[in-house]
């Protein structure tokens, strides 16, 4: 489209400098190769604008100088426009400057004309300020599809972000509920002869555990079908009780200890404390083999830790799975760190460090 654009604008440049040329009778021989000169060349501009802006001004300029009847410069006009519209800053004044000086050059040799002088100066400004205007239009038109990508990505990123949390939340939902209800299931048949109400303890905390994972399962999809709904509130502190007695339903002594909290902290370093949290337990109810398991949580200046330790085989995951690494990616999420590893008389701790609230 654009070499049709092109080969029509020379087109016309060529008749509109040629035709004037011829009419009114026999001209110098020069007349018509330099009305040539003059408009032809335009057709390249694209590929040597300051060669063709060179050759067309010069051929006006000399046919002008040797007393051609004045023509309106089609060639330089075109010339003018494209320096302007597709040049740098240093390429568009040099060509203005050229193009300043063929002007006064074929105006005022051999006999100065102050009103032709006037005339071509302001279709020479109309000409640059036409090709300025284009130039405006095509940056601010690339500006606009530049913010679109942008915003494009950063739109994709944001649900990717939001998708890889919603992920984590149902790993953690399904892994503790599954962990916790596989250990309850089978203890209970054991359970049923010899301590019934024990038993029936059991299975409580399996139906118990079942419906808050089929709660949260059900906010966590309904998020991400309506990322917008505000639904789904995360746990945090709050909940944190609730989370030990679950565990220590299944068989696993906690000691909990949460120091006074002069002042709450935000509703994401609570919900990636809480989750922390789960994910350890969950790891020492299905792999660690412990008999017991130790939080605690505690402020320290801007700073908020913690601790979960056990006592039991302290060698990792088996089979390793995405759980350590999601607690991790918690941390980091909302600026804090996390540690990992066995201890030197067995067992297992994971450590976060959270950022607290300010005041």
């Amino acid at each position: 489209m654009k070499r049709y654009v092109n080969l029509a604008v020379t087109i016309a440049a060529v008749l509109a400098t040629v035709l004037p040329a011829l009419a009114g009778g026999p001209r110098a021989w020069w007349v018509l190769p330099l009305a040539l000169a003059s408009s032809v060349p335009v057709l390249w501009r694209d590929r040597a604008l300051l060669p063709v802006g060179l050759l067309v001004g010069t051929a006006t300029t000399v046919s002008a100088s040797l007393g051609a009847p004045p023509l309106l410069p089609v060639g330089p006009l075109v010339c003018l426009y494209t320096f302007a519209a597709r040049s740098a800053l240093p390429v568009r004044l040099l060509g203005l400057g050229v193009t300043a000086a063929g002007l006064l050059v074929s105006v005022l040799h051999p006999r100065p004309d102050l009103e032709v002088l006037r005339y071509l100066a302001v279709a020479y400004l109309f000409a640059y300020a036409l090709g300025t205007s284009t130039r405006a239009r095509r940056n601010q038109a690339a500006a606009l599809a530049e913010r679109d990508r942008r915003i494009s990505g950063e739109r994709a990123a944001a649900v990717l972000r939001e998708r890889t949390r919603i992920a984590r939340d149902l790993h953690d939902i399904v892994t503790h509920a599954a962990g916790i209800m596989i250990v309850q299931a089978e203890a209970g048949p054991l359970l049923v002869r010899s301590d019934p109400e024990r038993a029936d303890a059991a299975f409580a905390a399996i139906a118990a555990t079942g419906r808050d994972a089929v709660a949260q399962l059900r906010r966590a999809v309904g998020n991400l079908r309506s990322p917008v709904d505000d639904s789904f509130e995360q746990p945090g502190l709050a909940q944190m009780p609730t989370l030990i007695d679950r565990v220590r339903a299944a068989g696993i002594a906690i000691e909990y200890h949460i120091s006074e909290m002069s002042y709450p902290v935000t509703a994401d370093v609570g919900a990636a404390a809480y989750r922390i949290t789960q994910e350890a337990l969950t790891n020492v109810v299905r792999h660690a083999r412990a008999r017991s398991a130790r939080v605690v949580l505690d402020r320290r200046g801007t700073s908020l830790s913690l601790s979960i330790t056990d006592d039991g085989r302290g060698d990792g995951l088996d089979p390793p799975g995405f759980g350590i690494l999601g607690m991790r990616e918690r941390a980091q999420a909302c600026g804090g760190t996390l540690r990992t590893g066995p201890l030197p008389d067995g067992g297992f701790r994971v450590t976060a460090t959270l950022p607290a609230a300010a005041r």
